[in-house]
């Protein structure tokens, strides 16, 4: 795999449209609810390193498509993944429900986690492990709490 993996830069642009058009047409912006701080960190920590270990690839910690396949099932699952994505934003744009937050949070942590067991790339595992049961624990519970 080269350095700069242009694909996960069109897979994380996609999913980046509908938060940046929510951003725009709700100007109060999103209010979390459930504080806590250690959780909040970790799901952030976890976010900023999928978007840049989607995008970049650091030769010794990224071993590439490590089975026959694996590249086409890569592209197949990502796009699948993000398809659902911008059909659950597209879904659910105007409810607020804990099922609109599961549908947000799972599918965009799968998406991480896929991607990084199919191009064995150690840091993107490393923060999709991160990132996943704090963004699903801070989404259900801003659900439940609102």
């Amino acid at each position: 795999m080269r350095f700069v993996n242009t694909f996960g830069l069109a897979v994380i642009a996609a999913i980046m449209v509908p938060n940046f058009i929510f951003a725009a047409t709700h100007r109060d912006g999103f209010e979390n609810l459930y504080k806590n701080k250690a959780v909040e960190f970790l799901e952030q920590a976890g976010r900023f390193g999928c978007f840049a270990f989607m995008i970049f690839c650091v030769p010794v910690l990224c071993r590439g498509f490590w089975f026959g396949g694996a590249k086409a099932a890569y592209f197949a699952a990502s796009s699948a993944l993000t398809a659902a994505y911008l059909c659950g934003w597209a879904v659910f744009w105007k409810e607020n429900s804990l099922r609109k937050s599961i549908v947000l949070s799972v599918v965009p942590s799968l998406l991480f986690l896929e991607s990084g067991f199919f191009t064995l790339n150690i840091p993107l595992i490393v923060c999709a492990m991160i990132f996943a049961p704090c963004h699903i624990l801070l989404s259900c519970k801003n659900a439940k709490m609102s």
